[in-house]
């Protein structure tokens, strides 16, 4: 039924593409921040755009408000170099030579920190050379002995593709959409290939026990998600539903040089001030500031878990921004 619906919509599907997929087990990518172990799925998957900005960050709360522009800035700055990189180099790693190793590095997180101008906007942010030369669903799960479970699954755009086979109950992913079509790139399209992948579950660990399960989810807004509110928490001290309900910023489409929502809750004038440092501010509805309740795809919907490593007591928190809830049993 899958084949017959591809091929009559002039789709080139055919069974032996799906007799000979394989699913793959790879191991996790991880940088530690302020203590903690942050792990996320590796290319073809986006989780290292999150870990090359938190690999970038240095913040300090005594001397940063928490969504001041002063730090909006140095977050969206770190993000815009981490996208970038990763939506140029993030690619099938059974086609292409994606150096993560390289990526991940504290000596290309401090090359590339220091191209962030802490008074403006970079005009135009280039890919750098690390080689020497909302139709998501998610859950988080954890028992009482700190296994963990963090699971996102998506069709991608909406209903993914809209064909649904004959006779199923699914429709089909179009995650092709996420292939480049120059040729020569990391992420060019290709037979048996794997696209640039947005869906990242997380989870981080402390001192080698478990720490907390996360998502956001939202296409491009994921990393940007976990970077926000793993900095919410281990940053800014915030309990898992705090670090969630906290207002966020979303580089749209994940495109480093696009523009920049931000979420209702943030102070006018930190809008203002970050348009005179040169940032893009979407504006939607006539407002610089956008609403939940205007635009609940752009911002993402996330699920944290923590565990207090001493007493095994959990702490929840759901997104309120989507249908959830953080419960116990």
């Amino acid at each position: 039924a899958i084949v017959k619906v591809t091929q009559d919509m002039g789709g080139a599907l055919t069974k032996e593409d799906l007799l000979a997929h394989c699913t793959t087990f790879p191991e996790p990518i991880s940088i530690n921040y302020k203590g903690v172990d942050i792990f996320e799925v590796p290319p073809n998957g986006q989780g290292i755009a999150a870990l090359m900005a938190l690999n970038m960050l240095e913040i300090d709360p005594e001397s940063m408000k928490h969504n001041s522009a002063k730090h909006l800035h140095h977050v969206m700055e770190r993000m815009r170099l981490a996208f970038i990189d990763s939506r140029y180099y993030v690619a099938d790693t059974q086609f292409s030579n994606v150096p993560v190793k390289e990526m991940l590095s504290k000596e290309y997180a401090s090359k590339r920190r220091k191209l962030v101008n802490g008074e403006k906007a970079s005009v135009c942010v280039k890919k750098g050379s690390p080689l020497a030369s909302s139709d998501t669903v998610s859950f988080q799960v954890v028992d009482a002995f700190g296994n963990a479970v963090s699971m996102v699954n998506s069709n991608y755009e909406g209903f993914g593709s809209g064909i649904v086979p004959k006779g199923c109950g699914f429709s089909l992913q179009n995650r092709g959409a996420n292939f480049s079509l120059v040729e020569g790139e990391p992420n060019a399209l290709a037979p048996c290939k794997r696209p640039y992948h947005t869906i990242i579950p997380g989870i981080s660990t402390k001192n080698g026990d478990f720490f907390a399960t996360f998502t956001v989810m939202g296409g491009f807004m994921q990393p940007q998600g976990h970077v926000q509110v793993m900095s919410n928490i281990l940053d800014f001290k915030m309990n898992p539903q705090a670090a969630l309900n906290a207002s966020r910023f979303c580089i749209l489409d994940g495109e480093s040089n696009g523009e920049i929502a931000l979420e209702d809750g943030i102070d006018p004038r930190v809008v203002q001030k970050l348009k005179k440092m040169g940032h893009k501010i979407y504006k939607a509805d006539g407002t610089y500031l956008v609403k939940q309740n205007m635009r609940t795809d752009i911002f993402g919907r996330g699920q944290i878990i923590l565990r207090n490593p001493e007493t095994g007591v959990l702490c929840a928190g759901s997104d309120g921004r989507a249908d959830g809830m953080a419960i116990g049993w």
